[in-house]
């Protein structure tokens, strides 16, 4: 656990942002930030959480335990905030948060950040934006896991994380393991496999170790889109 300065913090949120020198002053008193290294658990789901999460720079798994086996929600970069709906709303994770690259943390204070947003109209404003975002995207992953076949599901994974983790790069390291892969697309590992394979015959994708690199992005687009 480190001390910070949020005042000249290069890592501030469009919300953190908004707020005044003395509001900043009093992020910095009930806000502390914690280093994880790759695996490391940033929270636990079922357990009781006082604080809001900011993830200030790395990439982070949200996944849950179902009734038969887990499923990674979404793959986080930073900047990013998480737990605001269960934090706000319950006080109980209803997921983990897991580091996938070593993560730096920032741990605020629910009843500090609840004060920002009831006295910042400009603040609560961002916040309610991102969650808005967030909110779209669960719908669209949710109507894509439900409604297409497993290639599709794969092309549509393989792009979430060369898009949204690594910026639209076509050649990227797979941060997931064929297990987390599974879970993310809802899936087995052996399909997930099997899959992969039929893409990288097929031209689609090469895989060399944990090196992916998207060689038909077209045709991949396609089969995301169809399912």
């Amino acid at each position: 656990m480190g001390t910070i300065n949020c005042s000249i913090c290069d890592f501030k949120s469009p919300a953190t942002d908004s707020l005044s020198k003395r509001e900043l002053d009093h992020l910095q008193e009930n806000c502390a930030q914690v280093k994880f290294k790759t695996g490391e658990i940033i929270f636990k789901q079922d357990a009781l959480s006082s604080n809001i999460v900011y993830i200030r720079n790395g990439i982070v798994k949200l996944h849950m335990k179902g009734p038969d086996r887990e499923s990674i929600l979404k793959i986080a970069k930073a900047p990013a905030y998480l737990g605001i709906p269960t934090t706000v709303g319950d006080r109980i994770n209803h997921y983990s948060a897991t580091a996938l690259v070593d993560t730096t943390a920032c741990f605020i204070d629910i009843t500090a950040f609840k004060e920002f947003i009831h006295k910042n109209g400009q603040f609560a404003y961002e916040i309610i934006l991102d969650l808005c975002k967030n909110e779209l995207r669960n719908f669209h992953r949710c109507v894509n896991m439900t409604q297409k076949q497993l290639n599709g599901r794969i092309a549509d994974g393989l792009f979430n994380i060369a898009d949204n983790v690594f910026g639209g790069e076509d050649e990227f390291m797979m941060i997931l393991s064929r297990n987390e892969f599974s879970d993310l697309i809802g899936s087995s590992r052996e399909s997930v496999s099997r899959v992969l394979t039929q893409f990288h015959d097929e031209g689609l994708i090469s895989m060399v170790g944990k090196k992916i690199k998207i060689l038909d992005r077209e045709t991949l687009q396609l089969i995301s889109k169809n399912g």
